[in-house]
C-alpha cells in the first residue's frame, strides 16, 4: 500500500487502531472500521483495512498478540462480533492462523456495500466469540492443559520417569531381561503376552534348515555380518568414523555405531539375545550415514543399497512355522 493511503486509513476518525510498541518504536499495527448495519438485529462487524508487523519479527508471535488485542478492543469498545478483511496471497496463511476462514457466515446483505472490494484479494471472516478472553488466551489454554494432564495422571503412569540402563555405557556386557527394565512391568508388559505374540520360526544357516536356538541364532547373525563386511561398498562402515577426518561427525551423530562394534557385541554372546536387536543395530549403522550425508552423496546412496541388501538376506533366512 502507498504510504499516503496508509496514513489516511490510520488517521481516519471512523477507524480504530491497535498498535504494538516495543523498545521505543512501533513494530506493528491493525486498523479496522466498525460498521453498524441499519437492519434491526443485524450483527455489528468490522473491516480490517490495514494489518502489518515488522518483517524481522513476523515469526515471533507478535502478529498473534496484536490480533488478539484488536479482537478485544473491537468486542469490548465497539460491540463487534465479526471481522472481515481482504487478504492478499501472502497474508492468507497468517489470517487463517488467527481464526479467519474463507467461508463467510455473515449474510451478504449485512456487509455488501459497506466494505471495499479489492482485486486479487481473498475475503476472509473471523467470528469474535464474546466469552473468549482473547488477550489472556495463551494463559487460559495453559491452565486447561494443566487441568487435563492432572486428571490423566490419576489414571495413567505416563508421567513417571524411571532411571535408564547405564551398565552398557561402562563397557560392561550384562544380559538384561525385560522384567529388569524399570517401569516395564508397571506399563503392563507381561512375559506370557509377549510369548503369545511371538511367532515360531526356523533359520536357514549355511544351506540347512535348523531350529532357532541361541547357538543357531548366533551363527546366523555371524554369517549375516560377515557377508555384509565382505561387500565392496561396506568399507566406510567397518570401523568408527575417524574424528581427524570428520571433525563434526560426533556432534551430529549422537548414537554412533559401526560393524566392528556389532562384531564385538556378537562375540560377547550376551548383547544380541534376539534377531530384532541385531537388526536394529545394523539399521542404525546405515541410518546414521543417511542422516550425516546429503542424499546425493556416495555414502548416502551406498547406505541405502547395503541396508536393502541386508534386509533381503535377513528375511530370506527366516522360515516361520506358526
Amino acid at each position: 500500500m502507498p504510504k499516503p493511503y496508509i496514513v489516511r486509513l490510520v488517521f481516519d476518525r471512523r477507524h480504530r487502531s491497535a498498535v504494538l510498541w516495543r523498545r521505543g518504536g512501533v513494530i506493528g499495527g491493525i486498523t479496522y472500521r466498525p460498521f453498524y448495519p441499519a437492519q434491526e438485529g443485524a450483527p455489528v462487524f468490522a473491516e480490517i483495512a490495514f494489518c502489518a508487523v515488522s518483517q524481522s519479527l513476523q515469526v515471533s508471535g507478535f502478529g498473534t498478540r496484536l490480533m488478539n488485542w484488536a479482537k478485544h478492543f473491537a468486542l469490548e469498545r465497539d460491540g463487534c462480533t465479526h471481522f472481515l478483511t481482504y487478504a492478499d496471497n501472502n497474508a492468507v496463511g497468517y489470517f487463517a492462523k488467527q481464526g479467519f476462514s474463507k467461508s463467510i457466515a455473515l449474510d451478504r446483505d449485512v456487509w455488501q456495500g459497506y466494505i471495499k472490494d479489492y482485486d486479487g484479494g481473498t475475503l476472509m471472516e473471523c467470528a469474535i466469540h464474546p466469552r473468549l478472553p482473547h488477550v489472556r488466551l495463551p494463559a487460559m489454554l495453559l491452565r486447561q492443559k494443566e487441568a487435563v494432564e492432572s486428571q490423566v495422571r490419576l489414571y495413567s503412569r505416563g508421567h513417571v520417569v524411571h532411571p535408564g540402563l547405564h551398565s552398557w555405557r561402562d563397557g560392561a556386557r550384562v544380559a538384561v531381561t525385560p522384567e529388569s527394565v524399570p517401569g516395564l512391568l508397571d506399563a503392563g508388559w507381561r512375559a506370557e503376552d509377549a510369548a503369545r505374540e511371538r511367532r515360531d520360526f526356523q533359520l536357514v544357516v549355511r544351506g540347512m534348515l535348523v531350529d532357532a536356538s541361541a547357538d543357531n541364532r548366533q551363527r546366523y547373525m555371524r554369517d549375516l555380518l560377515a557377508r555384509l563386511q565382505r561387500e565392496p561398498d561396506a568399507w566406510p562402515f567397518l570401523k568408527p568414523v575417524p574424528v581427524e577426518e570428520v571433525p563434526d561427525y560426533y556432534d551430529v551423530i549422537k548414537d554412533p555405531i559401526d560393524l566392528s562394534l556389532i562384531e564385538a557385541r556378537l562375540e560377547s554372546r550376551a548383547f544380541y539375545v534376539t534377531l530384532e536387536i541385531f537388526a536394529a543395530d545394523v539399521a542404525r549403522v546405515f541410518a546414521n550415514a543417511q542422516v550425516y550425508n546429503a542424499a546425493d552423496t556416495f555414502f548416502h546412496k551406498i547406505a541405502i543399497k547395503l541396508y536393502d541388501e541386508f534386509q533381503d538376506w535377513l528375511s530370506s533366512g527366516i522360515v516361520y512355522t506358526s
